[in-house]
């Protein structure tokens, strides 16, 4: 209902008959006041008693035609009715509006809607004042208030609408890898985005085809991994994505990058049935045979290069059905001429010949299983003699050292790719690398930066980094590596409040409704005042959420005579003030310090918990910003917890649908996450870690923990075949070796089944020693074990704004099965 130009707001008082009334008009102005019983005239500051009849009268010639505003109408209506009926005045039709039916279409669920709680939680005045109770049930008070709420109520009129849509717009701001689907404002960052396009161009155009660097530079949130996910969004039908995580393991840097690529390589770009690979070969395959200058080509040649000049993809379609013979001879060919050109022009030495012959293998089948198992098989994973078999391969040399082996394989990705477009490798969540006690794998990460440019052609390599973290890394790497790595540097400044008011509207037209029907023009403003893209969106969720449940987190930086704060709110804007003001001291404190300490402390400051605020265009933090932006009615605690537990339901789900993906999984990466947890809870828990040996014999990757009660070895083994029983013998001769420790050795469960009979016993006799175990890492355990770490590397890429301090105890309660969770707490 649209504001009426004309109306009156009434109270009155009394239980059964009339004995107080007042009359306010639109304007707010009171144009009637009586009294009827005698008892009230006392107190009633000079207004004097009329005769009930009379009052009547007066009431039903100034409302007449009008729209009558009540609060609670039900009451005052009966009220009416019956004093009307007691002096014989007939009732009259009236058209009323009741401001708690208004309010709890506008907010529904509140736990009172009486006009106190109403006017302190919307922060309602009159004449300066705020509601007391004192005063209250005066009719002169009463519909004074009346009219207050009233306007505040039609002032929102648009909100209500919004809830409909059972959406909050704002709820999703973090982008987690280039692949994901988020509401995009292309205004923002426009003119960066260009730039790395013509990056791109610049990698092809250039006749030596030499990788180039690019970094893109930003505080926590602003957008960097969003605008590599617009930059996805538009060149994966041409440009090959590859996505990498920081590096957790020291031992086997290249070949964690390497395995992350190829995990990219094997993703289902969306819109398609085919993978990032079989886009490569497809667009490439057609230049490939026109490059072949000693072979004389066949029929079958000209009929593959003639379907793959319609449409590449063809030629997962157009050469036969799956299990035919039409198939298979045309991809046996395909192989072959793609084995042909390798050796033309780069020889047959290494391992490259059967990295393409593994290639080819991936793309020629359709069935899940053979191709997850040759994705192994490229990731330089033993296989069983009857999975080689199955795909005509032979396993590669025991002593394959995967940190060569890796390096080869994207050089042969890249030298594959000259015959398409570059691959665009991008580089994220670095930002662990830049503690201090991770300086080392840092370097090693340097070193294999160093040896991809040097060896991988056609590349561009993009480096995420906060803009501290850029100047740490330099600092520590040698020249030659940042040269190459910072041929480019793109910096994302914090946009213009214009712009950072497009992301609002853009979150809001996707869901159907218009930014102002869900926000006033002040929240607008103070929501405008965030520091980076992600505390604005979150933010907005969070005061969306709050109007919508007509409670909860509100704007700090409010005026604290905000309509939408109550008493309790106001209360704990005050007492979180005086928080703010030790804060900015606590900084201040901090930063005296770091001004006279090295610039490697200035850094681990920033690591160890600087808070997010607003930047000037030195990146530097503006004191005058309020951090605490937002606070919850409650204690600070539940404002903890729900970010903890909103950022486990959010990423659970992610997790879970990731889980029946192609995926590659290493013993180093998941003993590197594992070692990542324990270093960052090393200040939490009191425990020790170590590792043993057994001579020379291999074991699997593992990790001795020592708590105060226990001394567990935790062990992972997700190799096949013959490593798979060697490496399970040693663990076993260990165990019985090593008696007063107890081991858990885990085999994700999406890894081939064990069938070999000395495999199957080796299992056997380490579930039935005294301390021993041979664990699956079920759906559950992985996703558990994947959110503590994301948990962990999200917090120090300050993607969730608390500490590792704070957020343990939550996480725990959390995942309190959790293997990893029971060990350190009851250790």
């Amino acid at each position: 209902m649209d504001r009426p130009s004309s109306f009156f707001v009434v109270d009155s008082e009394g239980s059964q008959i009339l004995r107080e009334i007042c009359i306010i008009n639109h304007c707010g102005e009171v144009v009637y006041e009586a009294l009827v019983d005698e008892v009230l005239a006392d107190r009633a500051q000079g207004l004097k008693v009329f005769p009930l009849k009379q009052v009547l009268e007066n009431f039903w010639r100034i409302t007449h035609g009008h729209l009558v505003i009540f609060h609670y109408a039900d009451h005052d209506c009966r009220v009416l009715r019956n004093s009307c009926l007691q002096v014989g005045i007939p009732w009259r039709l009236i058209s009323t509006q009741c401001t708690i039916e208004l309010a709890k279409e506008k907010y529904p669920g509140l736990s009172s809607y009486s006009l106190e709680f109403l006017s302190k939680k919307f922060f309602l005045k009159v004449e300066g004042k705020y509601f007391n109770q004192e005063s209250a049930h005066r009719a002169r008070y009463d519909a004074l208030f009346t009219h207050q709420l009233y306007n505040f109520l039609q002032d929102c009129n648009g909100f209500s609408k919004s809830m409909n849509i059972g959406i909050n717009p704002f709820s999703s701001s973090r982008v987690d890898t280039p692949f994901q689907e988020h509401v995009d404002a292309k205004a923002i960052y426009q003119q960066q985005f260009e730039q790395l396009k013509a990056i791109i161009k610049e990698v092809r155009q250039d006749k030596n085809r030499q990788s180039k660097g690019v970094v893109v530079t930003g505080i926590p949130g602003s957008g960097k991994t969003h605008l590599m996910m617009r930059l996805t969004k538009e060149i994966l039908q041409i440009n090959r994505v590859l996505f990498i995580r920081h590096p957790n393991n020291q031992e086997s840097i290249i070949y964690h990058i390497y395995s992350r690529i190829l995990e990219s390589f094997i993703y289902q770009i969306p819109g398609t049935s085919y993978s990032q690979l079989e886009f490569l070969l497809a667009h490439s395959f057609t230049k490939l045979i026109s490059q072949m200058k000693n072979i004389r080509l066949t029929q079958k040649d000209q009929h593959i290069v003639d379907i793959a000049q319609q449409n590449p993809l063809n030629i997962y379609q157009l050469l036969g059905t799956e299990g035919t013979d039409k198939k298979r001879d045309y991809w046996d060919h395909i192989e072959k001429r793609a084995s042909e050109w390798w050796t033309e022009h780069y020889g047959i030495g290494g391992n490259s010949p059967e990295i393409i012959k593994g290639i080819i293998k991936f793309c020629r089948y359709t069935e899940r299983y053979r191709q997850q198992t040759t994705a192994r098989w490229l990731a330089g994973q033993e296989l069983s003699e009857e999975d080689l078999m199955l795909l005509g391969l032979s396993n590669w040399h025991e002593n394959l050292g995967k940190e060569g082996f890796s390096l080869e394989a994207i050089s042969v990705f890249s030298k594959l790719s000259l015959l398409d477009e570059p691959l665009v490798m991008v580089f994220d969540q670095l930002e662990v690398l830049g503690l201090p006690k991770n300086q080392s794998l840092l370097i090693g990460f340097g070193e294999a930066l160093k040896e991809i440019f040097t060896h991988v052609p056609n590349c561009l390599v993009i480096l995420n980094l906060f803009p501290d973290r850029w100047q740490y890394f330099q600092s520590h790497w040698d020249s030659s590596v940042v040269e190459r790595v910072g041929q480019y540097h793109i910096n994302l400044d914090r946009p213009d409040d214009q712009l950072m008011g497009q992301v609002l509207m853009t979150k809001a037209d996707a869901v159907g409704v218009k930014l102002t029907d869900i926000f006033s023009e002040q929240e607008i403003t103070s929501l405008l005042r965030s520091p980076s893209i992600r505390h604005l969106i979150n933010n907005a969720s969070k005061l969306y959420s709050a109007k919508a449940n007509g409670s909860g987190i509100i704007p700090q930086n409010f005026d604290l005579g905000n309509k939408n704060l109550d008493f309790e709110q106001r209360l704990n804007l005050l007492e979180n003030g005086l928080s703010d003001l030790q804060a900015k001291i606590y900084d201040i404190g901090l930063t005296l310090t770091n001004f006279f300490a090295p610039t490697s402390q200035n850094v681990s400051k920033a690591l160890i918990g600087n808070p997010v605020g607003k930047t000037n265009q030195n990146n530097e933090i503006d004191a005058d910003f309020n951090f605490n932006f937002f606070i919850t009615e409650n204690q600070s605690q539940q404002s903890l917890e729900i970010q903890v537990k909103d950022f486990f339901c959010q990423n659970r789900e992610i997790l879970k649908d990731d889980y029946q993906k192609l995926q590659i999984i290493t013993e180093s990466d998941d003993i590197g996450k594992l070692k990542i947890i324990l270093e960052a809870l090393n200040s939490i828990h009191s425990f020790k870690t170590d590792f043993l040996s057994l001579g020379r014999k291999r074991l699997p990757e593992h990790i001795l923990i020592r708590t105060a009660k226990a001394s567990t070895v935790i062990a992972f083994l997700h190799r096949d075949g013959s490593q798979f029983t060697n490496y399970i013998k040693n663990f076993n001769q260990l165990v019985s070796l090593e008696k007063r420790h107890q081991f858990h050795l885990w085999r994700d469960r999406r890894q081939k089944a064990i069938t070999g009979k000395v495999g199957r016993e080796e299992i056997e006799k380490l579930n039935n020693s005294a301390n021993g175990q041979f664990q699956f890492m079920e759906e559950r355990e992985r996703v558990d074990f994947e959110l503590l770490y994301l948990l962990i590397t999200a917090i120090y890429n300050q993607d969730i704004d608390l500490e590792i301090c704070q957020a343990w105890p939550i996480a725990c309660g959390e995942l309190r099965h959790n293997w990893l969770v029971q060990l350190l707490d009851h250790g």
